[in-house]
């Protein structure tokens, strides 16, 4: 896919890893639909960052944890301008154990980690009606290779994987789904301790933001005959 021109939502893709994304988009030639939940000044910021770049840029505000309104979702990022590229980066991340994990921590991780990429995933099939697109899913390396306390954002992560796979056969030919898997990229927003996140990194750093974005970029334009697929941007992370 020749990307200069095209549009992309990105979901949560205001700060943090969504604006790695959306950045790098941006610097592609992506004109760009940043959808944010509770992020209102960070998604002002990162929408005039992009309009410094040339690119067009849009705000949309939704609760994806709302599944009832996300066709109607897409349908308003629709009016801004026809999209060619879904990105699914918007997630919750709770750290929860076994015996922490109540009925709405795990329907909530399921809810907005599963179950909304999937049906922004239809509706956005569903309007291109058979031309060409993709999909990119952000997954982490938990999804392959599971801890105990972040329980139910590992299984959402893991439940997501499958859906890429799924989805790729669903959606062929006229659709790429592919996902990446991210391992220590930012420090955590939490205040944890930055060194403990990369203590068991084969790789022993942290990832540049510019591998994240190149990552992106390659499954968008340059891997036309790959669907299906998880990229690890850990560092190695997942194979230990």
């Amino acid at each position: 896919m020749n990307l200069k021109g095209k549009t992309a939502l990105v979901t949560g893709g205001a700060h943090r890893v969504g604006k790695i994304l959306t950045l790098a988009l941006a610097e592609a030639g992506v004109n760009v639909i940043v959808h944010y939940g509770a992020s209102q000044t960070a998604a002002r910021q990162t929408l005039a960052e992009i309009q410094q770049k040339g690119i067009k840029g849009w705000l949309i505000q939704a609760n994806l944890a709302d599944l009832g309104q996300l066709e109607n979702f897409v349908e308003q990022a629709w009016r801004f301008s026809p999209f060619q590229i879904l990105v699914n980066n918007a997630a919750i991340f709770e750290a929860l154990s076994w015996n922490q994990v109540g009925l709405e921590d795990w329907q909530r991780h399921l809810d907005i980690n599963l179950t909304a990429p999937f049906l922004l995933s239809q509706a956005f099939a569903r309007k291109l009606s058979g031309q060409e697109g993709r999909i990119i899913n952000i997954l982490d390396w938990r999804a392959l290779r599971p801890v105990d306390d972040h329980l139910p954002y590992t299984i959402s992560k893991a439940a997501l994987a499958a859906l890429t796979r799924s989805l790729a056969v669903a959606f062929a030919p006229s659709i790429t789904v592919n996902g990446i898997a991210l391992g220590a990229i930012l420090p955590p927003s939490d205040g944890g301790d930055a060194d403990l996140a990369i203590q068991d990194v084969p790789a022993g750093r942290w990832a540049q933001a510019e591998e994240v974005s190149r990552a992106l970029i390659y499954l968008l334009s340059g891997a036309t005959y790959t669907t299906g697929e998880i990229l690890h941007v850990d560092g190695g992370r997942h194979l230990i």
